[in-house]
């Protein structure tokens, strides 16, 4: 290992420190009090509840952890978004759980809630994956219900989920564990199986405050809508639990019984580690995003034996294209090269910067891939496609077009994983959100944008400056820096891992070294829904 693998691997290590101390906080959710007054309640939180619901010593991944991460300060904050999703295993079996955190305003519903729950149910009806609901929320969170509650993917989406999900033939069971109140009183009617935790758990469309405002009627919650009420004479759910504890040992035994699924028939054979370490990915890796790297490194980091079969390797070389093996599953990958690479007429292509013969190679790649039922995975590190007056002549639109085609109509799932740039066209032609991947994740110093930070903040300058001219307005030097240094200070912050993951245009931001078990949940996830449609390119211009 050379002086500069060691620096690079301290910087990113540190950079992977500072996520997870990040998320830590996040973890705690509405703070020490609130998860204290909870347990004084007699529950368990929703972390915990999900830890003693999961197999243990079985693989996890959480979905949206940094979701609502520095967003909604006005409102106090929304941790998480409220709410802790978390792919897993119950009694053997691969599913989805999703816990309303009641520390956070009470379990209440802001807009990242609403979007991060959509999310969740995305991911199990892509997948045909059971999903479990430990429900504990005061409902939608008023002062900001106009963001949440009427549009198409706001909070009526949930229940239209759960009669879709219903009718696929998807296991939905609910727990309640707190409030459930007005609209999310569906919830657990709408699930399969639904129970209630006595004197902790409660359904109604109304509290007894608003009942009483709104008929003048007398009476108290439990009474109203409290786990006998709803056992005993509503019908309303179907098992009675004495605590959370008991409720989470049922879901255990009813995800005991559940059959078994048709497969998609993904090809999978005995796992085997890399034969390159996985942790050498943070010395290989460069601390700027402006640096040059190998990403054949990266890719032998990730594959079992660090083995895998390259698809044209002297045609388009500034994206790589292989089929491989990861945790034993066949995968096909598309990779943007990071370093600078000969093109095969002798001219010298940009890292990161995807030419008219990279897209051609990766569409005729990922067609095939859909002819052989391969999973794609994207490892998206990418600047844009190549500008000027030669890459226009020579069809650079026609052929991005055909590429992004190409991953639109794909069948097959698709794994993203961001392990760099994520800018401009090259977001969508690598498979970013907008084009329905399985999953997304981020490495900890990935970057998300339009354009790169420097050059964007050099255009908005100049824009912001022209204006000021226009009102008669003389800009010194000093004032230029400070527009300057102002506009990229907003602008980095809006390019950063964690910024995008509040929003969910991720899932998560990963360590590097937890790769490979993302790819394989998720394509063991994805093998339980048999691939119904064919691919096809559609009309492109040829």
């Amino acid at each position: 290992m050379d002086i500069e693998f060691n620096k690079r691997e301290d910087q990113n290590k540190l950079k992977w420190s500072e996520i997870n101390r990040i998320f830590s906080e996040i973890k705690k959710g509405g703070g020490e009090k609130r998860l204290q007054k909870l347990r004084d309640e007699g529950k368990m939180i929703a972390r915990e509840r999900i830890e003693y619901l999961l197999d243990k010593n079985a693989d996890s991944i959480e979905i949206g952890g940094f979701a609502g991460y520095e967003m909604y300060p006005e409102h106090g904050g929304c941790p998480s978004g409220g709410v802790v999703v978390v792919m897993g295993y119950v009694s053997g079996k691969q599913c989805l759980v999703v816990a309303n955190d009641a520390s956070v305003k009470a379990g209440a519903w802001y807009p990242i809630t609403g979007k991060k729950n959509l999310r969740a149910q995305e991911i199990a009806m892509e997948n045909r994956l059971p999903i479990i609901y430990l429900v504990d929320s005061a409902g939608v969170y008023l002062p900001m219900q106009d963001e949440i509650f009427p549009d198409k993917e706001h909070f009526g989406r949930i229940f239209r989920n759960n009669a879709k999900m219903s009718s696929m033939g998807i296991v939905q069971i609910s727990a309640v564990m707190g409030s459930c109140v007005a609209g999310g009183a569906y919830l657990p009617i709408m699930s399969d199986e639904a129970m209630i935790v006595d004197k902790t758990g409660s359904i109604f469309l109304a509290g007894s405050y608003l009942v009483k405002a709104a008929i003048g009627e007398s009476i108290d919650n439990e009474t109203l809508g409290g786990a006998t009420t709803h056992c005993s004479i509503s019908g309303v759910t179907d098992y009675k639990a004495k605590d959370d504890k008991d409720a989470l040992d049922r879901i255990k035994n009813i995800m005991k019984s559940i059959g078994s699924y048709n497969k998609a028939g993904f090809d999978r054979v005995e796992p085997a580690m890399p034969k390159v370490k996985v942790d050498d990915i943070f010395g290989i890796m460069p601390v700027s995003r402006a640096e040059q790297y190998d990403t054949y490194e990266i890719i032998k980091c990730l594959v079992d034996h660090s083995e895998f079969e390259e698809y044209k390797a002297d045609y388009g070389k500034s994206i790589i294209c292989c089929t491989a093996r990861i945790d034993g599953w066949s995968v096909g990958i598309v990779a943007n090269q990071r370093k600078l690479v000969k093109s095969g007429k002798g001219e010298m292509q940009f890292g990161g910067v995807i030419y008219s013969d990279s897209a051609d190679k990766a569409t005729r790649f990922i067609a095939n891939c859909n002819q052989r039922k391969i999973p794609l995975i994207f490892l998206q590190d990418v600047t844009g496609f190549m500008v000027g007056s030669k890459s226009e002549h020579g069809g650079i639109i026609k052929d991005g077009a055909k590429m992004v085609n190409a991953v639109s109509n794909s069948v097959v799932p698709k794994f993203t994983i961001i392990t760099g740039n994520s800018y401009g066209a090259g977001n969508y032609a690598m498979c970013g959100k907008a084009y329905d991947p399985r999953l997304i994740v981020a490495w900890p110093w990935a970057d998300l944008a339009v354009m790169g930070g420097a050059q964007a903040a050099k255009v908005l300058a100049q824009i912001q400056e022209a204006t000021l001219k226009k009102q008669g307005k003389n800009i010194t030097e000093e004032e230029h820096e400070a527009i300057l240094e102002n506009i990229t200070k907003k602008y980095q912050k809006q390019t950063e891992a964690t910024y995008a993951a509040a929003r969910l245009w991720t899932d998560a931001i990963i360590n590097p070294v937890d790769t490979r078990k993302w790819i394989s949940m998720g394509i063991e996830a994805a093998d339980h829904s048999p691939i119904t449609e064919k691919f096809n390119l559609g009309v492109i211009q040829v």
